[in-house]
């Protein structure tokens, strides 16, 4: 035993440490955050893909941005002809270092003029620069929304980003194309996460938390584009940026001081040795901050979506105390990361000092000794400014990346999960038939626990058969097997005799009706509700389903019938008229099946038996099975099906299981009082 003990302590260890991350961060399905750097290299790559869907925003994008950096670039060498040709008034090729290609043609176009005549034709050319591109010289931060450091705020304010390094007309039109890219791409990926989402198998919703789901959809998609443009935009145009300004102080530089040249040089590979090592930490904090994010949205969602139970229970202080808490957690891992962000830039900037310095006193001995002039020391620290910030994003880039990698891991998280749908490609179901049948059915839950064992059961369309049993007998689990919203972890459902496991989902859900027993309706009119289930039914059609479900004597004593908006999950309602609506919902889509799970539990007797009495008239062509504890509804189903501990124990109408003596129904209809 204790030879075994090293091996197995750093186990639990682990263990108890994600048990501790868990419940500190609400985590039930994605527990698995760590990312490697190859690991981010392919999130990076896939989110590269989401590009495709807006190719021409992207094209001129980058365009606009172009079009700045070549003006930029003719900013410098304007500031040494106004030192040295109007302010100093000194002749052109006075020294050795030649003007670029480039300015060439502005330089042969003054030379000669008198130095008023140089400054005229300067600040005309600058102040139509200044029309056109604004004051922003050389700079390619982003004009953006103002915005706090959580990532939260950060998400808001992602949706709509957009930034131009330009002022000016071209400015405006560059930062008008950018918050268009960015608002096409983190719609397309929220739209497609949301579906995702709603698609998840019923097991895994189970454990989700809504207010995560809300998180990853609002917040962590509006990150995604921003990772596009850091792989895409921004290192094009920082290397091109970088490789002219280099070239440039070669080209001018390098007989009269080499030095500046070596300088300018060495600054990429040490920014990037110094940042790199860093880049783990930063993807971990950066997760750690937006788990904890969630976990105050989950603080939320679940305490207003239980609010009553909260206020009954006297919970409110225990609530607010537990949701200060995770807003503290959360705002503990923000300031972490700004930290890390802070050190990072400060060691940046220290360099980037030194280099200035040491500059500085090379280029005034050379201008001491005449081999430059004094514009080329404003030449010569615009090209080295641009060198040193390009360095810096070179070295920062993978960094900089690090922080929405971890909002990009959780989008694709749940892109990725494994959905129903996902297992289906086979072909579409035809109208059914013939009916449902159970073989040697077995369902476990993903915790373990066994709900179904060795059922074998025939359900016949035009039947109505009612599924009995204790609670956990396996009911519900039995019914949410025929529309395959679980899979048989054993033996086969066949509809019409062809395996569900094998058919197209979409043409078999479309033809199985489920009303659920908890009462979900959304927040909008009666009318809109019941369109859920049918978008395209006809008011005649909707007032049918009202009729079948015995909600017409209700509806018309609402001030706008069916028009009435109801309010937050139809709580204006009584519960038993939740239950009616809901049922009328699944009446109007006249599917070949119908589910009811506890459809009369909320209802008076009267309503109860105008309502059995619709579905049983209804009942001629299609397969009815209602999921029951009522003997009122129970005993004029045409078959019973009495589940206990998962196992089918009795099946037959209600006077041929009561005349069994000691049998498994007739004790529970004992036991009900019945």
């Amino acid at each position: 035993m204790s030879e075994t003990t090293p091996l197995d302590a750093p186990g639990r260890a682990s263990r108890r440490e994600a048990r501790a991350e868990r419940l500190r961060y609400d985590d039930r399905i994605d527990l698995d955050t760590k990312v490697s750097s190859g690991q981010a290299a392919v999130l990076m790559g896939r989110s590269l893909k989401l590009l495709a869907e807006a190719r021409g925003l992207f094209a001129a994008k980058f365009a606009f941005s172009f079009g700045f950096m070549a003006s930029a670039l003719l900013l410098p060498w304007i500031g040494k002809i106004i030192t040295d040709n109007v302010l100093l008034q000194k002749p052109f090729g006075e020294t050795d270092v030649p003007y670029p290609p480039f300015v060439q043609p502005l330089v042969a176009f003054v030379d000669g003029m008198a130095p008023m005549e140089i400054m005229l034709v300067v600040a005309v050319l600058l102040m139509l620069m200044l029309v056109v591109f604004g004051t922003r010289s050389g700079s390619f931060e982003e004009v953006g929304l103002f915005e706090g450091a959580d990532a939260a705020t950060q998400g808001e304010n992602a949706i709509s980003a957009g930034g131009s390094g330009a002022g000016g007309l071209w400015g405006v039109a560059e930062y008008m194309v950018h918050v268009r890219l960015t608002q096409r791409l983190a719609n397309t990926l929220r739209t497609r996460l949301f579906a995702r989402l709603t698609h998840l198998p019923m097991t895994t919703l189970d454990d989700q938390r809504i207010g995560d789901s809300i998180y990853r959809v609002l917040y962590d998609t509006p990150q995604v584009p921003g990772i596009c443009y850091q792989l895409t935009l921004e290192p094009a145009l920082t290397l091109i940026w970088g490789a002219v300004n280099l070239y440039l102080i070669g080209y001018t530089y390098s007989d009269v001081a080499p030095e500046l040249v070596w300088i300018a040089w060495s600054a990429f590979p040490l920014a990037f040795i110094i940042t790199f090592p860093a880049s783990a930490l930063v993807r971990r904090t950066n997760q750690a901050k937006r788990a904890a994010g969630a976990a105050t949205t989950n603080a939320i969602e679940e305490t207003m979506d239980n609010v009553y139970a909260v206020q009954s229970l006297g919970g409110m202080r225990r609530d607010a105390e537990r949701f200060a808490e995770r807003s503290r957690e959360s705002f503990l891992r923000e300031r972490f990361a700004l930290a890390v962000g802070i050190a990072l830039l400060v060691v940046v900037l220290g360099l980037m000092i030194v280099a200035a310095i040491y500059i500085t006193l090379l280029v005034t001995d050379q201008i001491i000794e005449g081999v430059m002039s004094p514009g080329d020391f404003v030449v010569i620290f615009g090209l080295i400014w641009g060198i040193l910030e390009t360095a810096t994003d070179i070295g920062s880039f993978w960094i900089k990346l690090q922080g929405p990698v971890a909002a990009v891991r959780r989008v694709f998280f749940f892109m990725d999960y494994p959905v129903d749908e996902d297992r289906v490609h086979g072909p579409r179901l035809g109208p059914i038939r013939q009916g449902v049948e159970f073989q040697n059915v077995e369902f476990s839950y993903p915790d373990g626990r066994q709900a179904l064992s060795a059922v074998n059961l025939e359900l016949r369309m035009g039947e109505v058969v009612a599924i009995v049993g204790p609670t956990g007998s396996g009911k519900t689990s039995l019914a949410y097997l025929v529309p395959a919203f679980l899979q048989a972890t054993a033996g086969r459902v066949l509809v019409d005799g062809r395996d569900v496991a094998e058919v197209d989902l979409d043409s078999l859900r479309s033809q199985v009706a489920y009303v659920f027993q908890e009462h979900v309706l959304l927040s909008t009119s009666i009318r809109d509700n019941l369109l859920l289930g049918k978008p395209d039914a006809s008011d005649d059609e909707v007032l049918r389903a009202l009729e079948g479900a015995a909600c017409m004597d209700f509806v018309r004593e609402l001030p706008d019938g069916i028009d009435t908006v109801l309010g937050q999950s139809g709580d204006t309602l009584s519960v038993g008229q939740q239950q009616r609506l809901c049922i009328a919902r699944g009446l109007i889509r006249d599917t070949r099946v119908l589910i009811l799970d506890e459809p009369t539990a909320a209802l008076d007797p009267k309503t109860e038996n105008e309502l059995l009495e619709a579905l049983r008239s209804g009942a001629k062509d299609r397969l009815i099975i209602v999921i029951a504890h009522r003997l009122s509804t129970i005993r004029n189903a045409d078959r019973i099906v009495f589940l206990e501990d998962g196992r089918i124990r009795d099946i037959g109408d209600h006077d041929s299981l009561m005349e069994k003596t000691g049998g498994p129904y007739r004790r529970f209809v004992a036991l009900q009082g019945g």
